[in-house]
């Protein structure tokens, strides 16, 4: 497997970077949370959550990006993660790049998930010349629907049922929002010089 440089984008407030194993640890408190995973199947356990941390880090390390950790630059502190994703799952609109993130519960509220998702969008539309992207969850989930409209996202009205998803939790209707390189220039108002 060959080995990219590993993109780390910057904001005013938060360093988005390769994952290190003192990250593991606040990772899986994260994930282990039931209010902060109700949106999931289910919480998951140390393992599992060390699991999914080592297969983010090596494809970070394998295609130079991917769900970044999110660190406050300030603390140094590790709060969640933020990034990109070429999704496997059988899904109705792959191939695709989808943009995500989970965040710690009490990192909520303070517009990191928003600030963290635009250096990622950046990145995607212009380091990788990536021309949409796609962002998905679960129905009820209103705060990262919100997350995507601040995004300048557009619903595309497309529910899907996630295949990963059991229908007995309730979660299986997701929306689909989506984004285009155009709609990002036009919307952010920021001119670049790409």
């Amino acid at each position: 497997m060959e080995n990219h440089v590993i993109i780390e984008p910057e904001t005013r407030r938060l360093k988005l970077r390769q994952w290190q194993k003192k990250d593991y640890l606040p990772f899986a408190k994260m994930n282990a949370d039931a209010d902060l995973m109700k949106y999931f199947p289910s919480t998951l356990n140390k393992q599992e959550s060390d699991a999914m941390a080592d297969k983010i880090r090596t494809l970070i390390k394998t295609q130079g990006w991917g769900f970044w950790a999110v660190e406050i630059k300030e603390k140094g502190e590790f709060i969640g993660f933020t990034g990109l994703h070429k999704p496997q799952d059988n899904l109705p609109f792959l191939p695709c790049v989808e943009i995500g993130w989970r965040l710690a519960k009490e990192h909520w509220g303070k517009g990191y998930a928003t600030e963290a998702a635009k250096a990622a969008l950046e990145v995607a539309f212009y380091k990788l010349h990536i021309e949409q992207l796609y962002a998905f969850t679960a129905i009820q989930n209103n705060r990262s629907q919100a997350v995507m409209q601040r995004l300048y996202m557009i619903n595309t009205n497309k529910n899907f049922e996630h295949p990963k998803v059991p229908k007995k939790s309730g979660l299986k209707e997701h929306v689909l929002y989506k984004l285009t390189k155009k709609r990002w220039k036009e919307q952010s108002g920021i001119e670049k010089n790409h």
